[in-house]
């Protein structure tokens, strides 16, 4: 007799494909969480990648504030095309603002004109050394036309740099600075119903690099007129620092001497009290 057959009906055959599925699933699974180990979360270059239209509209804006620059410095006279470069140290700014002062004071418009220039160029490309900027309107302009300068010049790169992150910014960003983006995203979202008053604590304060806020803002969806206004408003008291060391640069000895205990302080005390409405109202809900 032969050997009977194995039959095997339609229940079972769907429970072999459900078996199998489910030993896919966890393979897949296994892989992921190979994919979650420190190594390969470390940043890569093949995750910043930009479209050729991110990339063309970011060559285009640099090339724009370097022509507008290259142009300015061609209406200089001659004999200061030497003397122009960016300090990296106080010696260096020393240096520059006694060979600026002159020309600074016979010929204001143009100096004012490639001073913001070159202020909202550095702001807008992320280009260390503002804060030198800072100081020199003071060692050149006093308190108040320095403070207004700085101020303008700070609030009008903020902006463009927004705008720039707006474009480009969310896979720049997410490469850099993934766990701080992810922080960010998350204290926004608690306080959105004052809004401004947290990002004017921001501002006031060092809590953040104002390089990362500027970059972050528009992927947490923050609204422009609350970023420019909270800007405006928020970098005051930090120009008036800096504006007025500018006035005594020649007792500076670095940036550092900037920020002691006493000045962080009153930041922070300042930035306190603007941040009094949310902790007033969060505290009346509770209640």
């Amino acid at each position: 007799m032969a050997a009977p057959r194995n039959f095997i009906g339609e229940p079972e055959r769907r429970l072999m494909r459900d078996e199998e599925n489910n030993a896919a699933d966890r393979d897949n699974t296994k892989d992921n969480d190979e994919d979650d180990s420190p190594a390969a979360k470390k940043p890569k270059f093949d995750k910043l990648r930009l479209n050729s239209f991110e990339v063309g509209a970011v060559v285009g804006v640099f090339l724009v504030f370097l022509i507008g620059l290259f142009c300015i410095y061609l209406t200089m006279p001659a004999n200061h095309y030497g003397n122009i470069n960016l300090p990296r140290t106080v010696s260096d700014l020393r240096l520059l603002k006694d060979n600026l002062s002159t020309y600074a004071r016979n010929h204001p418009a143009q100096f004012i004109l490639g001073y913001c220039s070159t202020y909202i160029f550095m702001q807008t490309f992320m280009i260390p050394g503002t804060i030198f900027l800072s100081l020199l309107a003071g060692a050149l302009f006093g308190v108040v036309r320095g403070i207004l300068l700085v101020v303008f010049n700070a609030t009008a790169g903020a902006s463009s740099c927004f705008f720039l992150s707006k474009l480009i910014g969310r896979p720049l960003i997410s490469w850099l600075w993934p766990e701080k983006l992810r922080f960010f995203q998350a204290e926004i979202a608690k306080r959105r119903d004052k809004l401004l008053n947290y990002m004017l604590f921001l501002r006031i304060t060092p809590t953040l690099p104002n390089l990362f806020i500027n970059l972050a803002s528009p992927i947490v969806d923050i609204p422009f007129h609350i970023f420019f206004f909270a800007t405006l408003i928020g970098l005051i008291p930090a120009s008036y620092i800096a504006v007025r060391a500018g006035l005594a640069l020649g007792d500076l000895k670095s940036v550092k001497d900037l920020y002691d205990f006493k000045t962080l302080a009153v930041l922070f005390l300042i930035g306190f009290v603007s941040i009094v409405p949310t902790l007033l109202k969060r505290k009346r809900v509770y209640e």
